[in-house]
């Protein structure tokens, strides 16, 4: 049988879930007090998500749930409805709005469940309040469900407000290799998001990805429209599918000072959607959106 261990504090509070099946070869460390982030991942005996280490979760945001928006929102500012808001400027030195509002919520365990094949856990976060720079409460419901070769990460966003709410979403995991610069990162994809000095969205360019993206020495933060939601990082040591359930799929890749890791973000809009309205969606009171993001080691 899969096993499902809760790692507590000397408050004897929860601060994060092991994820192991019974060869130990597969393995989820979840952070409850962190966004219900992915810390650790290992499918088939093959780490795929460590620890950052020096790097800091402040700095990294290691496999936080980007919402209600992903990446960047310029001087945090932006218009819906007929109505101005601001979030909060969580990224000083360029003055914007960086990766939502999730990042650093406590979730709460609401189910799981292990067998012989698989475990799962559900996790929970209300919103209650209205802040300045989003005035809607919703609540954000996370399952992850652990394979021998596979993790699967269903997210659900339900509008528990009165009024519609604008949103995109997405992942931000960081992968570790022996060695990056002979990996490559395989995705359709024809168009690449430009960016001004800030991060910013600006406009697009062509680009000819046949042959897939070489990663050799490159300094990435790079974001690609896709024309479907599968990804294929190839390293060395293993192969590994990333699939995303979304209708529309944008790709951001980020090499952070840390030898041989990436960042390989699945997300539904780009930076400053709330501003461009590229990936940009809308949630109905009592509506729901639902998106799942696979890992799978092939």
């Amino acid at each position: 049988m899969y096993k499902i261990k809760e790692v507590r504090n000397n408050s004897k509070e929860i601060t994060c879930i092991e994820i192991e099946n019974p060869k130990k070869s597969s393995y989820a460390k979840i952070y409850l007090k962190l966004g219900a982030s992915l810390q650790e991942l290992k499918l088939k005996g093959q780490t795929v998500i460590e620890d950052l280490h020096p790097l800091t979760y402040n700095n990294t945001y290691t496999s936080s749930i980007l919402f209600p928006f992903a990446n960047r929102i310029k001087d945090g500012a932006y218009s819906f409805d007929g109505n101005s808001f601001k979030f909060e400027i969580n990224e000083k030195g360029n003055n914007n709005a960086l990766h939502g509002l999730v990042f650093n919520k406590t979730f709460q365990i609401i189910a799981q469940e292990t067998s012989e094949d698989f475990a799962s856990v559900k996790l929970l976060y209300i919103e209650e309040n209205e802040s300045l720079g989003f005035p809607y409460t919703y609540s954000i419901q996370v399952e992850y469900t652990l394979k021998v070769d596979a993790l699967d990460i269903n997210v659900l966003v339900t509008n528990t407000d009165t009024k519609t709410f604008p949103f995109t979403i997405g992942w931000h995991p960081y992968f570790s290799c022996s060695d990056l610069f002979k990996s490559t990162v395989n995705f359709d994809s024809n168009k690449q998001i430009t960016f001004d000095e800030r991060g910013i969205t600006n406009g697009s360019m062509d680009i000819n990805n046949e042959s897939g993206f070489e990663v050799k020495d490159k300094q990435l933060d790079d974001c690609f429209i896709l024309n479907s939601g599968k990804t294929q990082f190839n390293t060395p040591d293993y192969s590994l599918l990333i699939n995303a359930s979304s209708k529309e799929n944008f790709l951001q890749i980020y090499t952070p000072l840390r030898a041989n890791t990436i960042a390989i973000e699945p997300t539904t809009g780009v930076s400053d959607s709330f501003n461009n309205k590229i990936g940009l969606q809308t949630l109905k009171p009592n509506e729901t959106y639902n998106v799942t993001w696979n890992v799978k080691l092939l």
